[in-house]
């Protein structure tokens, strides 16, 4: 045992190696991000398995409660129903996303040269520009603005294939995570006992006890919200594919398809899918654009002043301004995923920021 009397500044040595570390972490950033890629690369699979079990574990307590079925019968139920799913999104959904986007890549020259001549041909029977010589500049401006949007366009559909290439190339991940995550439901229980008492054997009891009963809260906040939203997008979805098929309009299925994912994220949602629908629709009919654009904005307003309410209830329990500002830093941190998973970590975050300020109230006797 060293004596510090004997070696001097011997209280540095783990303040140096410290600072040592840290230096060869920001030298080699770029070494760092590399290998934690290929890191999660490795683990993607359990991930996959992760996230799908925490999916699938409420609907398999519900069924267990209510039924009082055993857990290998619960499984083949869920499974078989999520298996019939996908099979009907992989032989029906996808070739008629895959047709709706070649189809749009197809016809979007010509449908920039229509709406270009309509454009041209409805200025010059407006006389009161030519004085003012305003036509020419409305002219060109349309030009302008068609020649951005096709670009945009071609942008979007090429990523939307390179995106499509991505999935196909991981989608072997994606079963093997499927297949992992009916072990983790199955031993579930057992799972759960270990953590624990991994927890116990490393905290204070009142610790470990405190701990168990955040994460418990935590759970409850992360997957009220994460289930709640994704039925809610998907009736969301339904809907919208109900009602444009009513109304006639074009690549429908793609349309809802955009409406139902973007409205995952919460208060810009609307707006994100909003968007492309209007200029996918647009380039099809100007009016019929308008139809779309009325029939999403009724859409988004039922969701939001009742369906949206009605299944999160009050799930994460914040006020708009903090939701709005957690998806904004999301957003801007995480990108899309940020977007969507800011408000329940917020929702943690804020859960925490409370037990704390009660503790320290509480230790000084202080009642607010």
């Amino acid at each position: 045992m060293f004596n510090d009397k004997k070696i001097p500044y011997v209280k540095l040595i783990p303040i140096i190696l410290l600072s040592f570390i840290l230096f060869r972490i920001v030298n080699d950033i770029e070494l760092l991000t590399t290998a934690f890629s290929v890191f999660i690369s490795y683990i993607s699979s359990f991930i996959w398995a992760f996230g799908i079990a925490y999916l699938l574990n409420p609907i398999m307590v519900r069924i267990e409660k209510k039924f009082h079925t055993k857990r290998a019968l619960t499984l083949l139920i869920i499974y078989v129903c999520v298996i019939s799913i996908l099979f009907f999104s992989v032989t029906i959904l996808t070739p008629n996303i895959g047709v709706s986007i070649r189809e749009l890549a197809d016809s979007t020259p010509g449908y920039i040269s229509k709406m270009q001549a309509w454009f041209s041909n409805n200025m010059d029977k407006v006389q009161l520009l030519d004085k003012y010589g305003l036509t020419k500049y409305l002219e060109n401006a349309t030009s302008t603005f068609m020649s951005k949007l096709t670009m945009y366009l071609n942008t979007g559909i090429n990523f939307a294939f390179l995106t499509a290439v991505g999935f196909t190339s991981s989608f072997m991940k994606f079963l093997l995570g499927f297949v992992v995550s009916l072990y983790l439901l199955q031993d579930k229980e057992n799972l759960i006992r270990n953590i624990k008492r991994l927890i116990y054997a490393i905290l204070k009891k009142e610790n470990a006890d405190d701990f168990l009963n955040f994460g418990k809260e935590a759970n409850f906040i992360f997957s009220g919200f994460v289930l709640g939203k994704f039925i809610d997008s998907v009736i969301i979805g339904l809907i919208c594919f109900v009602g444009l098929s009513i109304l006639r309009m074009p690549y429908t299925i793609l349309i809802s398809l955009i409406v139902g994912v973007t409205n995952m994220i919460p208060y810009f949602g609307p707006l994100i899918g909003m968007i492309p629908a209007f200029f996918i629709t647009l380039l099809d009919s100007p009016i019929k654009a308008f139809w779309v654009l009325l029939f999403i904005i009724i859409l988004q307003q039922f969701d939001g002043l009742y369906l949206g309410p009605k299944i999160l209830g009050k799930s994460v329990g914040l006020s708009p301004l903090l939701i709005i500002l957690s998806v904004l830093i999301g957003g801007g941190t995480f990108g899309v995923l940020g977007m969507f998973l800011a408000v329940p970590t917020m929702a943690i975050v804020l859960l925490l920021v409370n037990r704390f300020i009660n503790r320290r109230l509480t230790e000084k006797d202080i009642e607010l």
